[in-house]
């Protein structure tokens, strides 16, 4: 779905909680009774006001004038600047409306994570940190992974993970409803095969969180090597300065040799940052698979 309505639908989750249970939220404009009627006496009032306030002009009776036209006055800058106690109120029904119509344009599309039971919000929350863990890493973003699959099959797997654990969940919820009524050894021969069958989906499951942990892994080892090698590279490009400054205060020269192996430990980084990348494309290959 559309990244602002996938922010939508997760900044209403409680909401989202509430429709799935039957809930709809109310349609049209439903302006309280009273608090119209409220207003409108007030500016009646007012108004009424007004015109005795105008009457005792013309009778020059100019100090009781003053008085109520000023009160008139005050009483129609309140009517007209107090806010509408049912403003909020409808401002609330338009983004229930809005969440709504978004949940019910994009039904199927997403997963509560309140749906999912403990064992199942434990992997989904392993496989989320996982793909963030690639997403994030600065070998990703300067392409040194496949950054364009990434962004497509990452998203994917965790979907597709997400899709099977709210499945497992509502399943294995039923399951025990049932068999915590109490069975019989007739029931219970029926039930424990489809007990066995959740087992080993939780353990498929289980197996695509793992895979996308082991790729996660690979990622990290190419990020420690990435960044180490940028530290060596910076400190080897200071290296001539070092050497000026030896020379220049008649330090001893034997420290100028274990400077020249930074050379040699930037290429030992860099191979390592070369095997750690090929171990996180063949980590992402079996992934795909």
């Amino acid at each position: 779905m559309p990244d602002d309505v996938a922010a939508l639908l997760k900044d209403h989750r409680k909401l989202l909680m509430r429709m799935e249970s039957g809930w709809v939220p109310p349609r049209g404009r439903r302006f309280p009774v009273a608090a119209a009627g409220a207003r409108l006496a007030a500016a009646a009032t007012a108004l009424a006001a007004a015109v005795y306030g105008l009457a005792l002009f013309v009778d020059e009776r100019y100090t009781p004038f003053v008085v109520i036209m000023t009160g008139s006055a005050l009483l129609m800058v309140s009517v007209l600047l107090r806010p509408r106690p049912d403003a909020e109120v409808e401002r609330r029904r338009a983004k229930e409306r809005e969440v709504y119509e978004a949940a019910r344009r994009h039904e199927g599309r997403y997963v509560l994570r309140e749906r999912l039971d403990d064992p199942a919000r434990t992997l989904m929350s392993r496989a989320q940190a996982a793909i963030e863990q690639v997403v994030d890493s600065s070998v990703n973003a300067e392409g040194l992974l496949d950054d364009v699959r990434n962004g497509v099959m990452l998203p994917a797997q965790e979907w597709e993970i997400a899709r099977l654990l709210a499945k497992l969940s509502q399943l294995r919820a039923e399951h025990q409803d049932v068999v915590a009524e109490g069975v019989t050894p007739e029931v219970a021969a029926v039930a424990e095969p489809l007990a066995h069958a959740l087992d080993s989906s939780q353990e498929a499951v289980l197996a695509r969180v793992e895979a996308l942990e082991r790729y996660a892994g690979h990622v990290a080892d190419a990020e420690r090597a990435y960044r180490a090698r940028n530290q060596i590279q910076r400190l080897s490009a200071k290296l001539p300065r070092y050497e000026e400054l030896l020379a220049e205060s008649g330090a001893d020269g034997s420290a100028v040799p274990e400077l020249g192996r930074l050379s040699d430990d930037a290429d030992r980084l860099e191979q390592a940052l070369r095997d750690s990348v090929s171990s996180a494309h063949e980590a992402f290959r079996h992934l795909n698979s």
